[in-house]
């Protein structure tokens, strides 16, 4: 496992050249300070489905400093339906809706980076700053719960990337979709990083007095300073409490997510985090391992070198130590909880500190018998 971690540092520094200043990912590419301040992601290689791989390199003449930061530009994406299904055996819904792709926030861990190369992007800065919005998802729900012999279930909203992102201030996407489920009665499961979430206190209350809704809010650490780094543009951990209390005290159940879990960094926390999220009004907890899929694992692996060097091997040791001796495996059943000693410990510390707090003691199922199918807008309404 050694010689794994020693090549992860020389494919990185490349000799010692200073990884403050420029970092340098698999392709060679050079995303200078000034280019990615205030994103996560230190490197921006390119996606797996590319034919061709990008190799930047100084030519002398100094135009790699003259590139223009990575700002945040948004795309309309029009999608053909807005409802995507699932059959993983390992997870409590079969249905979500992404009102995004990509995502500002830009956890460095995040698992959905990956995505971005089925657009021909990056799963680095590209997935923080290149992003599309679905301004039709509300229509589009509407039509599809709406169809003839639909099933209502739980619906997931922010499996992927957050509903929540920052640029749900000026799109209201997430308002429309859930002024549609509201009006036909339809359960639905929101997980955010954000405060923004209580932007729709009154939909969600209202919503929640009837059993259709329940809102959990992920908190990875408790540390501001290395939230700051690590996920730059979502809340910070005090004002996710924040949002957990104004959640509970309108009468809408909530959850604390600690997930990530990242082995040698955060998992001390776990105790703490339950214990915030309890007093806050929390009255479910969950956690997820950290997980580190294709593309996710350079970016990680380059942020983790960059801020915390003297970490770095035992991080990756522990990582590898609940993966089978590699960054991720997919195996359902264990993807989310890891496997071995450590994941084993993690898991009854939980366990232990969720039942010593009466978390979980009663879960929130959502009700699916209030739903009436909505009708589109230009359709005919039934006489009887």
């Amino acid at each position: 496992m050694d010689q794994i971690i020693n090549a992860d540092i020389a494919a990185f520094t490349q000799g010692g050249a200073d990884i403050a200043n420029a970092m340098v990912d698999e392709s060679g590419i050079r995303i200078a300070n000034d280019r990615r301040r205030g994103r996560a992601a230190g490197i921006n290689p390119s996606g797996r489905y590319e034919a061709l791989q990008r190799d930047v390199f100084d030519d002398g003449w100094s135009t790699i400093e003259e590139l223009p930061p990575f700002a945040t530009h948004v795309q309309v994406e029009r999608p053909r339906t807005i409802i995507t299904r699932n059959a993983s055996p390992d997870i409590s819904f079969d249905r979500s809706v992404n009102p995004y792709r990509g995502c500002e926030h830009g956890c460095v861990y995040c698992f959905a980076r990956p995505t971005h190369s089925y657009m021909g992007l990056s799963a680095g800065l590209d997935f923080e700053s290149k992003l599309f919005a679905k301004p039709d998802a509300a229509r589009l729900l509407e039509r599809e719960i709406a169809k003839e012999g639909y099933q209502p279930r739980t619906i997931a909203i922010g499996t992927n990337t957050d509903p929540y992102q920052p640029i749900e201030k000026k799109w209201r996407i997430m308002r429309d979709i859930l002024e549609v489920l509201e009006a036909a009665n339809h359960p639905v499961g929101i997980v955010t990083k954000s405060a923004l979430v209580t932007r729709d206190i009154d939909i969600l209350s209202r919503m929640a007095e009837k059993g259709l809704a329940k809102v959990a809010l992920s908190v990875t650490t408790l540390d501001r300073k290395l939230a700051r780094t690590m996920e730059p543009r979502a809340a910070t951990p005090s004002l996710r409490l924040e949002t957990m209390q104004k959640l509970a005290q309108a009468g809408i159940p909530v959850s604390v997510m600690a997930a990530p879990v990242v082995p040698g960094l955060t998992d001390h926390e776990i105790e703490r985090i339950l214990d915030s999220g309890h007093a806050m009004g929390a009255c479910e907890a969950g956690y997820i391992i950290l997980r580190l899929p294709l593309e996710v694992s350079p970016v990680f692996k380059e942020w983790l070198l960059r801020h915390y060097p003297d970490r770095y091997r035992h991080v990756l040791s522990l990582i590898r130590s609940m993966r089978d001796g590699k960054d991720y495996d997919s195996t359902w059943g264990s993807r989310m909880k890891g496997v071995g000693p450590y994941a084993w410990q993690i898991g009854r510390r939980f366990e232990i500190a969720a039942k010593r707090l009466g978390l979980n003691r009663n879960k929130h199922v959502l009700r699916t018998d209030l739903f009436k199918p909505p009708t589109p807008h230009g359709e005919q309404l039934q006489l009887l």
